[in-house]
């Protein structure tokens, strides 16, 4: 049976997450602060740690490196669990060696998922962890480095549906949508990118044709990875298979949820969430001064729903004071009024 070590300085979080821990069958031992935290993982080498990030005396990054630093019998899996949402306090953990990351408030499906798979990952690979941990920045180097650059004007397809992938694009400067489009020609947009982001992964991890297409939104500067390239370099390191592995999952469980809002969400809800995961997307740090700037056609094609109506429902989540629109720029005014529309 493995054993569990939660650090976690709330302590209703903490208990609700040992109960869901001991009902799989886990072991569980706890501490409310990151000092506790090292120490109970030096007497107890747990088979893997949750970690919250903002804890006392020692804070997850701090328990982290420590651990790291520290010469335990193996190296344990280490999952961040934050409130926090920006890519950067993201990045940062993943750097440091976190094996994975669930932001808070979370579903305890998603928790336990991502327990089993780090435990079942160290069973299968415990060489992995015996070498160098590659950061986020050399994972793109090496996957980037020296290739060639495309530049894309607005609009500009990059990849269609039913075509075989032929490569790997990392996107340099500017925005990407996947999509699907109907008989009439309507679409529906599966996918939004940014700079730093990976597409086209999917169909070559999976030896498939592209399930959607794929265009530029403005002018775009994409690095093109042969797939020859990009399989060699999973064969080389472990490391990488997983954090591509883990992005596949991530864009698998945020279409489900995408769907099932269009098939079963009022308008005003699909209107919300889509304003909503625009603003996450193209705005991580939540800077109510950077506007959504994408066309509306694009934002109804998100939401799922007609132009008309999704230009209708903005009008009044104008007035409302949820939203400001000045020309084709969007600003959210009150994103968490917007997150309780949907909840």
């Amino acid at each position: 049976m493995a054993t569990i070590l939660i650090i976690e300085d709330n302590t209703e979080i903490r208990e609700n997450i040992t109960e869901i821990l001991q009902l799989a069958k886990y072991d569980v031992i706890e501490a409310e602060n990151g000092k506790k935290g090292i120490l109970l993982a030096e007497t107890h080498n747990p088979d893997l740690i949750l970690c919250d990030l903002t804890i006392p005396i020692l804070d997850g990054y701090g328990v982290l490196q420590l651990l790291n630093a520290r010469k335990l019998p193996h190296q344990i899996p280490f999952i961040i669990l934050t409130a926090r949402s920006e890519r950067n306090d993201i990045r940062k953990g993943m750097d440091l060696g976190a094996d994975d990351y669930i932001i808070k408030p979370f579903d305890p499906g998603e928790l336990l998922t991502s327990i089993e798979c780090q435990l079942n990952k160290n069973k299968i690979h415990p060489i992995i962890h015996k070498e160098k941990i590659l950061t986020t920045e050399e994972i793109i180097s090496l996957l980037v480095k020296d290739r060639n650059i495309h530049k894309y004007k607005n609009k500009q397809t990059i990849y269609e549906e039913s075509k075989r992938p032929a490569a790997l694009y990392f996107i340099i400067t500017g925005k990407v949508k996947s999509f699907k489009s109907n008989d009439d020609g309507k679409e529906l947009i599966t996918g939004l990118y940014n700079e730093g982001d990976f597409l086209g992964y999917c169909s070559l991890l999976g030896h498939e044709q592209y399930k959607d297409s794929a265009a530029s939104m403005e002018v775009t500067e994409i690095a093109v990875i042969p797939a020859d390239d990009f399989y060699t370099i999973l064969n080389t390191y472990p490391q990488l298979t997983q954090q591509f592995i883990w992005l596949l999952a991530k864009d698998i469980k945020e279409k489900e949820i995408q769907l099932l809002g269009i098939a079963y969400n009022s308008l005003r809800k699909k209107t919300a969430e889509a304003l909503l995961a625009m603003y996450k997307k193209f705005n991580p740090d939540g800077d109510h001064l950077i506007p959504i700037s994408i066309s509306r056609i694009n934002m109804a094609a998100v939401a799922g729903v007609a132009k008309e109506s999704f230009i209708r429902t903005l009008g009044d989540f104008e007035k409302e004071k949820l939203i400001e629109m000045k020309g084709s720029d969007l600003f959210l005014l009150a994103p968490e009024k917007l997150t309780r529309i949907i909840n």
